[in-house]
């Protein structure tokens, strides 16, 4: 007996061919019936009879596109319409925006084939693609994913094309990016002032020839800009550090081919998986001794950040290089990176010898992803292209929120039903351009998915300006602690709910006593906290200013051992090295407590050791002086740790049970550089015994999940050495895979912590 099944498939379903499968699987099984696309998923209806319709919907589920990915599947048997065939219907705009949006991908190997097959009409076209690859988020202007919706509606498909895009056997059937060299987009070269020099494939020779003469090329991608110079060439890799105003932040690096990596870096198999991965992210190696590399690319890093070809320009590109290049994002220190060729030529025309671009729009910014592997698991840092916007999953509805996140790294998030959908990374708020990328960005989230927020959620923090901006806006405000949506945001990642011992170290954020907070220890849940450990607080002379000049936060923290003396410990490498001049200054700082926060930050102590050992002494971007620390252990280091006292708090103002006092750790340091004992000795112990201490306080608490995060969980060795020893003792501990562990996280962790109080009315 006939039967007909209705289905409703939603998840990342557009745009990775799932019609098109459907479809073909439909035919296979002799069906009647249609598939169509709409804003809130796939919607199919087919007949047969009841067995085979049994086959059809455990078909689509085991066999579904590899792109895609299924949150939700319903289907019910209902009574037979009569359809005569099976068809794919035109896109239905109605309903709620709750589709997922693929991010953009990267070139699919058939792509690649034909991208080199002299017989094939795409040789050498750089904007080749099909249902599987291509650019998704970074052209879609709203939902449904149709080409109407898209940048490409400019561009109007010859009949090549427009049988290829009709035919539900061909894989760019209905790949809405489908374009060749007769109707799609084009490449030009421009020099730094606009003018023409070349057009199609001869631009991209031209770009090539100047690169390989030591030329840095502003190369228009697919989610904008990227800044090309050739990797080997130390003076052309000094011009372009020079012309960014980028001292010593490592630049990214594109290599070819995978075998060309293995030359100059060690690359395991989770690592080369995640090279070759769809996402195709930036994945930090641990470089080989010797490389003919430019010294300048990473000064003091040991790790090299490397992708691989991931457009069919870059394939390209690469091709005709044949040797690594430094591909860092097309913008100015602390600006969003550039989109549209005419803006780009204003912002880097200092920057820039050449210009290659495209007449393809970029809708929106998105820079390259930055990952690693951990244990064997990825783990995200820096998530854009190839990750966002896809969402995270809570395990209960939630009302519709906007997050604006945290200053630094910050993205934002919009949660629908029990979605919450995170922006690709926008940035330091550091400028104006910054800053109009983030209002950019949060219309351009709420206006795709046509969310109307019932609350915005923002940090504590009251000088943020993305704090200014939910306090503006019109709506409700809900201000969720940095701390604990670091906390919230990892419960979330891992899907977890009930008690947790949360451990959250990073370098700044604003406490709820009106300190700086950064080595905090919370029992929590996902609807509240309760501090119940932090490292002993010291002061910041300078505030802000001591996070570059390390030896001032150094100075801070010896003055809470020594009082006036440490001023008179010249044998201290911090004082020794501080003039004198700023050494009294400090000195009246200190003592007459201005201008010195205080603080108990974990990435501030990190930095205080690192100049306490010499190691560092200034810090050109975040994170360096920690990161040059860490740096410095190496194979033949110990698995010995400091002493360290848990004394229990006796401040009547701080509801913290303990307090993890460092002053042992540093007294045992002092002692160990006073015996010559090596950096990379000193730097391990430090190490262990900060793990050390995240296992004590897991014993004391005895909360058996503990949940690690915070930017200070970037560090490869404290992370991986803390989860050891937590495994060890019987604890689960939990970290971040796709979201990032730093503040690139606060804007998930600001939507699962506050809808609780939202839906409570609290």
């Amino acid at each position: 007996m006939l039967s007909r099944v209705k289905i409703v498939v939603r998840g990342a379903v557009q745009g990775v061919g799932f019609r098109p499968f459907v479809y073909r699987l439909a035919e296979e099984l002799e069906l009647k019936g249609w598939v169509i696309n709409s804003s809130i998923g796939v919607f199919i209806e087919a007949e047969a009879e009841k067995s085979i319709l049994d086959m059809f919907v455990l078909r689509i589920q085991n066999e579904k596109p590899a792109r895609s990915s299924i949150q939700s599947f319903e289907f019910s048997y209902l009574d037979p319409i009569g359809y005569n065939k099976f068809e794919i219907r035109k896109s239905d705009e109605k309903g709620l925006r709750t589709v997922l949006i693929l991010p953009d991908t990267a070139t699919c190997d058939e792509c690649i084939n034909d991208i080199f097959d002299p017989n094939n009409r795409r040789y050498m076209y750089p904007f080749t693609n099909c249902t599987n690859c291509g650019p998704r988020y970074s052209i879609i202007e709203k939902l449904p994913y149709d080409r109407i919706n898209t940048s490409m509606k400019i561009f109007e498909m010859c009949d090549e094309c427009k049988k290829e895009y009709k035919d539900p056997l061909n894989r760019r059937f209905h790949a809405q990016p489908n374009a060749c060299p007769v109707c799609g987009p084009k490449l030009e070269l421009w020099d730094n002032s606009g003018k023409l020099m070349s057009e199609k494939h001869y631009a991209l020779l031209e770009a090539v020839n100047a690169v390989k003469y030591g030329k840095i090329i502003a190369m228009k991608g697919i989610g904008g800009f990227h800044l090309i110079a050739d990797a080997r060439n130390e003076e052309a890799v000094r011009e372009l550090r020079k012309r960014k105003h980028r001292e010593e932040k490592p630049l990214a690096l594109m290599y070819p081919n995978i075998d060309s990596v293995h030359c100059d870096c060690e690359v395991s198999e989770f690592e080369k998986r995640l090279l070759l991965s769809p996402e195709s992210p930036i994945v930090l190696l641990k470089r080989q001794k010797e490389t003919e590399l430019a010294d300048s690319i990473a000064p003091g890093n040991p790790y090299l950040g490397i992708m691989l070809p991931y457009s069919p320009l870059h394939h390209i590109l690469m091709k005709e290089l044949a040797f690594p290049i430094v591909a860092t994002s097309g913008n100015l220190s602390d600006e969003p990176i550039c989109t549209d060729e005419n803006e780009t030529l204003v912002r880097l025309k200092d920057i820039a010898d050449f210009f290659l671009v495209h007449n393809r729009p970029i809708i929106r910014h998105v820079d390259d992803s930055v990952a690693r592997i951990i244990l064997d698991r990825e783990m995200v840092i820096r998530r854009a292209r190839g990750y966002a916007p896809l969402p995270v999953h809570l395990n209960r509805k939630i009302p519709n929120l906007l997050a604006v996140g945290a200053h630094l790294k910050n993205n934002v998030s919009v949660s629908v039903d029990n979605n919450v959908f995170i922006s690709q990374h926008i940035g330091d708020l550091e400028t104006a351009e910054a800053y109009n990328a983030f209002e950019h960005v949060i219309g351009d989230l709420t206006n795709i998915y046509e969310v109307k927020p019932e609350a915005v959620v923002c940090d504590k923090h009251p000088n943020y300006l993305s704090t200014n901006y939910a306090n503006h806006c019109g709506l409700k405000v809900e201000a969720i602690q940095h701390h604990y949506a670091h906390i919230a945001s990892c419960m979330a990642e891992n899907e977890l709910t009930g008690d947790v011992l949360g451990v959250s170290w990073d370098g700044t954020g604003y406490g709820d006593d009106g300190t700086i907070w950064g080595g905090e220890f919370f029992t929590a849940d996902e609807k509240s906290y309760r501090r119940i450990a932090h490292l002993k607080k010291f002061k910041l002379p300078g505030g802000e200013k001591a996070i570059k000049e390390i030896h001032r936060t150094a100075i801070g923290l010896l003055y809470e051992m020594y009082a006036e003396k440490v001023f008179e410990k010249r044998d201290l490498i911090p004082v020794k090295n501080t003039p004198g001049k700023e050494l009294k200054i400090l000195q009246k700082m200190l003592k007459g407590n201005l201008n010195c926060p205080v603080t108990s930050s974990a990435g501030r102590l990190f930095d205080a050791v690192s100049s306490i050992t010499g190691i560092s002494n200034y810090a050109h971007y975040e994170g360096q002086a920690a990161m040059q620390l860490e740096f410095a252990i190496d194979s033949d280091s110990t698995d010995e740790a400091y002493s360290f006292n848990i004394k229990d708090n006796i401040e009547k103002k701080s509801d913290a049970k303990f307090i993890i006092d460092w002053e042992p750790i540093i007294t045992n340091i002092i002692e160990d550089l006073n015996k010559h004992i090596l950096e990379n000795i000193i730097s391990a112990r430090f190490h262990n015994t900060l793990a050390k201490v995240v296992l004590e306080i897991a014993k004391k608490t005895g909360e058996e999940k503990v949940v690690l995060s915070g930017g200070c969980f970037q560090n490869k060795y404290l992370l991986e050495k803390t989860i050891k020893s937590l495994q060890k003792e019987g604890f689960k501990p939990y970290w971040h895979q796709r979201v990032p562990t730093n503040d690139g996280g606060i804007s998930l962790g600001q939507i699962a912590a506050a809808a609780n109080n939202i839906n409570t009315g609290d």
